[in-house]
């Protein structure tokens, strides 16, 4: 379903709305609507991505790292 809405912008912005949706041959409302939604799918993305780098803080990474037993150990090569 979709619905209206009304947006009140100036005359010059419009102006040029209309030329760059005409050189995608399509109309304002669909070049609106497209931008909106990659907006939408970008935040959504970012936060599923925000949820499992946290998730992944919070259980840690094992590493298998053990200290060095001497500093002649971890100075060898």
């Amino acid at each position: 379903m979709k619905t209206n809405i009304t947006l009140k912008l100036d005359a010059a912005l419009i102006r040029e709305a209309r030329i760059l949706a005409a050189q995608k041959n399509t109309s304002i409302s669909a070049l609106l609507a497209g931008q909106l939604q990659e907006i939408v799918r970008k935040r959504k993305s970012f936060e599923r991505a925000r949820r499992r780098a946290l998730g992944r803080l919070r259980s840690g990474l094992n590493i298998h790292w053990t200290p060095p037993a001497s500093r002649d150990e971890l100075h060898e090569r």
